[in-house]
């Protein structure tokens, strides 16, 4: 990985947006997206994507989708102490939230947070009858009482956002950050734009990223229905289950981008599918296929309009929804070819033979 990619990666990864406060990265993205399309296009929920047309006639329209925002928190109530009771935002194992650092945002300013221990009644040995839940841990800025957080503008909604830095592992193999999910999408969007510049496409491509997909697919309804694609693209990040076993369909590290097969919300698109695997397999670029438990924003857009053939390409990284995720630089470069080819040579013919498989 060039020190160029890994900078985006690190900046991307270590801005702070979760779900329904999406600005930071949204103003990054539009930054780095305004120059390399002929159109940008701002949603008034807060989706950004920018269009790159085609001097050819009937040229399909390509739809790629990331989505900016990540899982956290929100403040729910400040207590008489002044410590935050919150509600999580996506999902996340309640087992990893104690005893980090995060950030707290309000209009006033940001400020440190650490989330407190668990009440030790939820962990006495033998009592089956309670359950650790995120709700349970109280989040503590250092106020000394609710007046003193109020003075400081701390208010019900206010997001809490895990802090972290971004680093290499010392093999400069991986890297190890926050919000990988999905981050990987921001990232390889920016880049493909990069990529492609000077090239007349053979498709009209609308690309960039979605926000809310934690907390219910909800930015992508309207970007489908705004730009109405003839196929659509996702790029997400999904959970590698790899640290004690061995599978050919639940995500590894280092074998390759994920081409997804099925999850709870979509079954691939056939003709979609077999059209990745032929791409891949041409150009030599790795990839595993991949069943998943969760769904991305192509769960959403692929039963709009009339139905829209749609596929996600996705990369695999250990730990997601929490505070530290370690991927594979490897996977994502393989990803991030793979788009590559698809942009530069997805023309009408090939959505007519999609289509018809």
């Amino acid at each position: 990985m060039n020190e160029s990619t890994y900078q985006l990666i690190k900046e991307l990864t270590e801005l702070q947006g979760i779900s329904g406060h999406e600005r930071r990265i949204r103003e990054y993205m539009k930054d780095q997206m305004t120059e390399l399309v002929d159109e940008i296009h701002q949603s008034r929920l807060g989706n950004i994507f920018g269009i790159k047309k085609s001097s050819q006639n009937h040229a399909p329209r390509l739809m790629i989708a990331a989505h900016m925002d990540e899982v956290g928190f929100i403040v729910r109530e400040v207590t008489d102490r002044g410590l935050m009771r919150v509600t999580p935002i996506g999902g996340w194992n309640p087992y990893v939230i104690s005893a980090q650092r995060f950030t707290l945002q309000t209009k006033a300013g940001d400020y440190p947070v650490v989330s407190g221990a668990v009440p030790p009644h939820l962990l006495r040995d033998g009592n089956q009858k309670d359950s650790l839940s995120a709700d349970s841990v109280l989040f503590d800025a250092g106020f000394n009482s609710k007046e003193e957080a109020e003075e400081y503008g701390v208010r019900p909604g206010d997001p809490v956002v895990p802090a972290v830095e971004t680093v290499r592992t010392a093999n400069e193999d991986s890297i190890i950050c926050k919000a990988w999910d999905n981050r990987y999408g921001c990232a390889v969007v920016i880049e493909t734009l990069r990529e492609i510049q000077g090239k007349d496409l053979p498709n009209e491509l609308v690309i960039g990223a979605t926000v809310q997909e934690e907390v219910g697919l909800r930015g992508v309804r309207g970007a489908v229905h705004q730009f109405q694609p003839d196929v659509f693209i996702a790029v997400d990040c999904s959970p590698a289950n790899d640290t004690e076993k061995e599978t050919t369909s639940e995500g590894q590290l280092g074998r390759g981008f994920l081409l997804r097969v099925q999850d709870p919300g979509m079954i691939t698109h056939n003709g979609l599918r077999e059209y990745i695997q032929d791409t891949a397999s041409s150009y030599n670029i790795p990839y595993q296929y991949f069943f998943s438990k969760g769904g991305t924003d192509a769960g959403a857009a692929h039963t709009m309009n009339d139905g829209i053939p749609s596929a996600v390409i996705g990369v695999p990284a250990r730990y997601i929804h929490g505070h530290q995720t370690l991927f594979k630089v490897e996977d994502y470069e393989a990803a991030k070819e793979f788009l590559q080819h698809l942009v530069i040579n997805f023309d009408q013919t090939t959505y007519e033979t999609i289509i018809q498989a």
